[in-house]
């Protein structure tokens, strides 16, 4: 297992997402796979208070309250970093993210505190801003995230799915207050690089651009450093699986370029296309840690043995030059 630090926290360089956890994907296999990612060393584990209320019968929730569960049986503490995310779950049941809770202060405050209850922890190791809001202040969501890591309910304050100039104004504002800035960012991104004039599929996923990772970078020659965290960089199965297809944001000359660089770097690593995608991601400039979504042991196992795959200078910058 690869480690990296998350503003001085040490985590494993893999995170697994739960969203399926304890609902489509049942409990026992869920506790079978969690305990299988903590037995190879990882320590990160991700999910939100909305997960997943789109199934039939879901509600919402189902992922964090089998995490708590799990938890408390394993006696787990602070040694598994979890992460979860506030902001998108439906006020209407039945209803999509047009309905989503959002941002302000009142539902930020209430929201983090259900989910500290379904966690059974004290304080929330990193929490996201799911989803931008548009009807709320910048300013409010901050201060609502600030205050809680200010009285010591949230560790870390992070968010997802927001564009550049919310990510630039939440940091402006947080300076000129003296308080907690996000330091933790949740995109969607993988190797295969979308077009940006097309949307993807899923409405509630945004993309990590060019311009938020020169951001990230710029930031950091500030001495602000962030952590990125990619989502869906598998594709859900698209780099391997024939039944799953790339979705039409895809369909470009860029996307058979770099396949083809991912096909003859797998072949001279003995490993496979998802492995090469993971390792590509964790020695990404600025570096990424990878977020996998698993339903069996085979496909975690692949996942983890990403982690020590060890691709050379050349190859990774053979990888990033295929366009």
């Amino acid at each position: 297992m690869r480690y990296t630090t998350v503003n001085g926290r040490t985590v494993s360089a893999l995170c697994l997402g739960a969203m399926k956890f304890g609902s489509t994907t049942d409990a026992a296999t869920s506790a079978a796979l969690l305990d299988r990612f903590v037995e190879a060393g990882g320590t990160f584990v991700d999910t939100a208070d909305c997960y997943q209320f789109w199934v039939e019968g879901g509600q919402g929730h189902e992922s964090e309250t089998f995490l708590g569960r799990w938890r408390r049986e394993r006696g787990v503490t602070d040694e598994v970093v979890i992460a979860t995310k506030v902001g998108a779950q439906p006020t209407v049941p039945g209803a999509g993210l047009e309905a989503q809770e959002g941002l302000s202060a009142e539902v930020v405050a209430t929201a983090a505190e259900r989910s500290r209850e379904r966690l059974g922890v004290d304080a929330l190791d990193l929490l996201y801003a799911h989803r931008e809001d548009p009807g709320t202040p910048v300013e409010e969501t901050v201060g609502a995230f600030a205050e809680l890591v200010a009285e010591g309910t949230v560790r870390e304050f992070g968010i997802s799915n927001h564009s550049t100039w919310r990510l630039e104004r939440a940091r402006a504002t947080a300076q000129a207050g003296g308080r907690p800035r996000p330091r933790v960012l949740q995109y969607r991104y993988s190797y295969l690089q979308p077009r940006h004039d097309a949307p993807l599929e899923s409405t509630g996923h945004r993309h990590l651009t060019p311009e938020l990772l020169d951001f990230v970078r710029a930031e950091g020659a500030q001495g602000r450093e962030y952590a990125l965290v990619a989502y869906t960089p598998l594709l859900t199965g698209a780099y391997t699986r024939p039944d799953r297809p790339l979705e039409y944001a895809y369909d470009h000359p860029g996307t058979t370029a770099r396949l083809a660089a991912l096909d003859g770097v797998a072949e001279e690593s003995g490993a496979t296309r998802n492995q090469v995608v993971l390792a590509w991601l964790m020695d990404h400039d600025p570096q990424i840690i990878p977020l996998v979504g698993v339903s069996t042991t085979a496909q975690l196992d692949e996942a983890l043995e990403a982690t020590d795959l060890a691709l050379t200078a050349e190859q990774h910058a053979r990888l990033t030059a295929a366009h």
